[in-house]
């Protein structure tokens, strides 16, 4: 195989995909190693928290609009295509104005607020929202239209131009929270002209609006924003049991358990790009009334992982030991955070089914099933994580219970999206073993007989 048609293979839309997300994360990894040597870990602890709220709080921008836009958007014709994006835009903007504004009215109250993280929040969430919509709303036009070069182009982009100016500031001066908060605003409206400067994000089809896709998304999308913030509370729940039940113990608790889920992070950055490859398919096939081959795609993607995956939660199961030791340092080796990692990667492989389940409810237009679906594993999570603790005493017991919480999503989504396309849990390994058996032959044994 020669150079150009190497470059032609890695030039398709699941490495694009996967190289984004792997990349990101790396450097993702990178910043917060800056963060960590250069700056006091409260002030550093405030920018975390500060993240997290600001996570949150996009949820209901990015959780409204992001998947019904795809759904809508993709595979339709031109005229249909730029009014819906002409009504994403519009409630977008609604949305944005909307928490601008009440983060404007709670800063009259500033002078009352003694908390550096409600503070940081307040002066800075507001301006910073504003100045990340145009180049989210150029991601999510990206995705739509499998552009996943451009996709990857602007990850790195906003990561990059967030790291070069912390780099900046660390080399003339010492970094501190605020200077570190003007950075992360100042670089999300670069990237955001950036995008605006490309063409990247169309707002000209802000004037091609209309009531009805304008409803059609308020519709689809008060159902898909639950499911999304449901899906960060499941997150997100463990944390918070963890932190309450075991009192003082709480705390290092809460450390021991980040540690394996960090590194859950093997599994996740293939299934995001997995997801992000497929859904634009598949909702262009929905689109089209076929039926079959949305059942073909999800099938197919999901099966190809979760038979890919089997061997990678092998190999790090057997060396989970050394994985913790590497991230978090000797002194998590041999404790429950290797415990906990052997047991999550030991049930990874509902991963995958269980995510492409949930996302083809919202594909064929079924958000409120969804929604329900995540309802249903946050309180079998929340249930179990009580009686994991109550019965070993410490986060055994929660890693456990997150055995339960995938099999009652696996077995709530099957059931339901059976009543609306045909197919079976074991096409998901056959459909996956054909395509494994695909690429291995074209890839391994081709090569090999050539050679």
């Amino acid at each position: 195989m020669d150079i150009q048609n190497i470059i032609l293979k890695l030039k398709n839309k699941h490495f694009l995909s996967l190289l984004g997300n792997g990349s990101m994360s790396v450097l993702a990894m990178l910043t917060v190693s800056i963060l960590l040597r250069n700056m006091e870990p409260g002030e550093i602890g405030y920018w975390f928290f500060f993240q997290s709220v600001f996570v949150l709080l996009d949820t209901f921008r990015v959780g409204f609009l992001q998947i019904a836009m795809i759904k809508f958007y993709t595979g339709a014709e031109k005229s249909r295509a730029d009014t819906v994006l002409g009504s994403v835009w519009f409630l977008s903007l609604l949305i944005t104005g909307t928490l601008v504004g009440v983060n404007i009215i709670a800063a009259f109250f500033l002078p009352y607020i003694d908390s550096i993280g409600i503070i940081s929040i307040i002066k800075w969430f507001g301006i910073t929202f504003l100045f990340t919509l145009p180049s989210a709303i150029a991601s999510w036009i990206s995705q739509s239209d499998e552009r996943f070069d451009r996709l990857l182009l602007l990850r790195f982009i906003t990561q990059g131009a967030f790291i070069i100016m912390v780099l900046l500031v660390i080399f003339f001066m010492k970094l501190s929270l605020d200077l570190l908060l003007v950075i992360n605003a100042l670089s999300s409206g670069i990237v955001s002209l950036y995008c605006i400067f490309k063409g990247w994000t169309r707002i000209s089809t802000l004037s091609k609006r209309t009531r009805e896709s304008i409803m059609e998304l308020f519709h689809f999308g008060k159902y898909s924003v639950g499911t999304t913030i449901s899906t960060n509370l499941l997150r997100s729940s463990d944390t918070f049991i963890i932190m309450s039940v075991l009192g003082a113990a709480g705390p290092a608790a809460v450390t021991m358990y980040t540690v394996p889920m960090r590194l859950m992070e093997i599994i996740e950055i293939p299934l995001r790009s997995f997801l992000s490859t497929a859904m634009p398919s598949m909702s262009g096939a929905f689109n089209r009334g076929n039926k079959i081959e949305v059942v073909e795609i999800m099938q197919k993607y999901a099966g190809t992982l979760t038979l890919a995956l089997f061997p990678v939660s092998v190999v790090a199961i057997i060396f989970a030991d050394f994985a913790i030791t590497l991230l978090g340092g000797k002194q998590y080796s041999g404790t429950n955070a290797v415990v906990v990692y052997r047991i999550l990667m030991s049930f990874a492989l509902f991963f995958p089914i269980d995510r492409f389940l949930g996302i083809t409810l919202d594909i064929i237009h079924q958000p409120k099933i969804n929604f329900y679906k995540v309802l249903v594993m946050l309180a079998i999570n929340v249930t179990f994580d009580f009686i994991g603790i109550y019965v070993f005493g410490n986060i055994v017991g929660v890693g456990l219970a997150t055995l339960f919480t995938f099999l009652s999503g696996v077995a709530f989504g099957y059931y339901w999206l059976r009543k609306y396309l045909d197919f079976t849990l074991f096409g998901f390994f056959k459909t996956g073993f054909i395509e494994i058996r695909m690429i291995l032959q074209e890839y391994v044994f081709k090569n090999k007989t050539v050679g």
